[in-house]
């Protein structure tokens, strides 16, 4: 991944396009004005800044200047442009991935499906890296991806704008076709191994899950969300086959 380390660049490069940044470390007890300016602005434009060691930032590179910013492969977008689709959305949410292989692969999933965007926290998960970008095999060029500070409060908003939010949880106790998906809707899939939060999961308007008749007693996230996107794909398809006859 490509990255900056000097903090006239960081600066730079956070007034003229914070969505190409990832994240950006800064080194533990720096004290520094142009520093504090990067935290400032990182903050204004929703960057996540991490706090870490020293040693952390001299393993990324020895001509750091107390931070170094990571960027990204491709620019997220803003929630408005993901939600500017003509149709019923079609929206996916990641609450807290943090493979970038099976963020990658899900990314090349979706947008074979017709995903309209896909949402991720800036923190608890996985960025837009290289290795995610490579699992996508380009995918990741086609889709647009938005980052928020907090899914809960995501979730208020769009269910304000009219689209259902559906959970993917094996808790749930209808399964995962169980459900109109020609409306609105956003598909929330937590983190692996712990699944949705529980916030989160009270803030769904379903939670769906997909039966397990062997004896693992779970699928991989990316393979589980292939299975609910392609249902949707199913219903859209021949609901709209149905206004065509």
């Amino acid at each position: 991944m490509n990255k900056l380390i000097s903090l006239n660049s960081i600066i730079e490069m956070l007034k003229s396009s914070p969505s190409s940044i990832n994240k950006i470390f800064i080194q533990k007890d720096k004290s520094h004005k142009k520093i504090n300016e990067i935290i400032k602005i990182a903050k204004i434009n929703n960057v996540p800044v991490i706090f870490v060691p020293r040693v952390k930032l001299d393993k990324e590179s020895r001509e750091h200047q107390g931070a170094i910013a990571l960027i990204s492969p491709k620019n997220y977008s803003s929630l408005e442009d993901v939600l500017c689709v003509d149709h019923p959305p079609f929206l996916l949410i990641l609450d807290g991935i943090e493979d970038p292989r099976n963020l990658g692969s899900i990314i090349r999933t979706a947008e074979a499906a017709g995903v309209d965007g896909i949402i991720i926290p800036e923190r608890r998960s996985v960025g837009l890296t290289e290795i995610v970008f490579h699992t996508s095999a380009g995918a990741l060029a086609n889709m647009k991806v938005a980052r928020v500070k907090n899914i809960a409060r995501l979730i208020d908003d769009l269910k304000e704008k009219g689209l259902w939010i559906i959970g993917a949880e094996a808790s749930g106790k209808e399964y995962w076709y169980e459900f109109d998906y020609t409306l609105p809707i956003a598909l929330v899939f937590g983190s692996e191994g712990k699944g949705l939060r529980r916030l989160i999961k009270e803030k769904c308007d379903k939670i769906l899950s997909i039966p397990l008749f062997g004896k693992v007693n779970s699928l991989n996230v990316s393979i589980a969300v292939s299975i609910f996107l392609y249902e949707i794909v199913k219903q859209r398809k021949l609901n709209l086959q149905d206004k065509n006859e």
